[in-house]
């Protein structure tokens, strides 16, 4: 790869026997995409992520009876992709994994499971079984979505000292201190949201002291203080949705710029990505901009803050957007990709 390319992995939703993870290379001066490799992961490898070294890439697998994480090799020049080994996740339902920096942790959730877990990971990429799973409790109003728990992602804090769980199916977020000498993870507090909100994932401002929670229920997004003992307290609750939208609406997936001077959130029923700034603290709505497909169920933000790229799942394919770098607004380039049912993209750890 050049300077010029960026290469990216792609979850999707499939069936067991179909290509379903996905490399693709990204043009950083156009934004323009083409596909590199794609491999048969199993049933539905919704949630990727890579090695921080980028040697390795690991695909949450929706297997009957238990998780699986695959990991695959990568070639960093072609993105090939490499199939290396695998592990039960320990529950059923992974929607969710994350590596921690120093490489040596992945931690995974588990939405239907209703539970986390942390696996130990080998200098050479390789994948141990769960060394902790921490199985979540409680309900909350929804009589449809919220009558047990549903872990909707695990994400490290700054420093990796913390590990932040939103609970759809419990109004929570609930915080883990990360112990690498069992390895294991212990519960050191939780937040509560509002009842019926459905929290499901959020993001870290540039310097850790503010998280952004995205609650999928009631279309809203949460403002976060974290404190030095990795608790988190509730600043304000901003909706997703202009106040004239009459319709229905879940929200999916939340990103703070590079700058830290916005906030970006997806909407899929009205189709759209929120644009918010951030304004002491609290978060100011700039605009809407439809995702030019249906149902975004993610989106990832180009490394050096120039693109947004979202994946409509319903339509199959990935639209690229510019971002004004004055107002956060995002514009249609022009250029998409066909990918089947894509519902996560993640870039490449220094192909920027």
């Amino acid at each position: 790869m050049t300077r010029d390319t960026q290469i990216a992995a792609v979850g999707t939703y499939s069936a067991a026997t179909d290509e379903s993870v996905h490399t693709v290379a990204v043009d950083s001066e156009t934004g323009s995409m083409r596909h590199l490799d794609a491999v048969a992961a199993g049933p539905d490898p919704t949630f990727v992520t890579f090695h921080p070294s980028g040697e390795y890439l690991y695909a949450a697998v929706r297997e009957d009876e238990e998780g699986v994480v695959r990991s695959y090799e990568v070639d960093r020049e072609t993105g090939a992709l490499t199939e290396r080994d695998g592990a039960r996740s320990g529950a059923v339902a992974p929607c969710y994994c994350s590596v921690d920096e120093t490489g040596r942790y992945l931690f995974v959730a588990h939405y239907a499971g209703g539970a986390v877990s942390m696996l130990s990971l080998g200098p050479d990429g390789g994948i141990d079984p769960p060394s902790e799973v921490v199985e979540h409790e409680g309900s909350s109003v929804d009589p449809d979505r919220q009558t047990a728990p549903h872990p909707h992602s695990i994400t490290l804090g700054p420093e990796d000292r913390f590990a932040y769980v939103p609970d759809l199916g419990t109004d929570e977020v609930h915080v883990y201190a990360v112990e690498r000498d069992e390895p294991s993870l212990s519960r050191v507090g939780a937040v509560d949201l509002a009842p019926g909100s459905g929290p499901r994932h959020l993001s870290f401002s540039p310097d850790g002291d503010r998280a952004y929670l995205i609650n999928e229920l009631d279309s809203t997004a949460t403002v976060l203080d974290r404190g030095s003992d990795g608790l988190l307290t509730e600043r304000s609750t901003v909706s997703t949705l202009p106040p004239e939208f009459a319709g229905e609406n879940k929200t999916a997936e939340i990103a703070v710029h590079p700058s830290g001077e916005y906030v970006y959130g997806s909407n899929r029923g009205l189709d759209t990505i929120v644009t918010f700034s951030v304004e002491e603290g609290t978060l100011a709505r700039v605009g809407q901009t439809p995702t030019g497909g249906e149902w975004p169920r993610h989106f990832a933000v180009a490394p050096d803050g120039s693109r947004l790229f979202a994946e409509n799942r319903h339509t199959d394919e990935i639209v690229a957007f510019d971002v004004d770098a004055d107002t956060g607004v995002l514009s249609r380039t022009g250029e998409s990709l066909s990918v089947p049912e894509p519902v996560c993209m993640q870039w490449l750890p220094g192909s920027d």
